[in-house]
């Protein structure tokens, strides 16, 4: 199962969300199951249709 639209919708990435010019948007790849955020270059996981949201727990991007 995906992720809904209207979650997608109201998901931004938490690192960079704040910072001036930054909307937080993420990019879902639903074949991998993450969540991308091309301004920090951070890979957020979705496990069992969850998305894990902790930058804690996030992977660099690798481009």
């Amino acid at each position: 199962m995906a992720l809904s639209r209207n979650l997608l919708d109201i998901l931004a990435c938490p690192k960079c969300v704040r910072e001036p010019g930054c909307t937080g948007e993420l990019e879902y790849d639903e074949e991998k199951q993450q969540l991308i955020c091309r301004h920090c270059k951070l890979i957020y996981f979705v496990k069992d249709d969850i998305p894990v949201m902790l930058i804690e727990e996030a992977m660099p991007l690798k481009e």
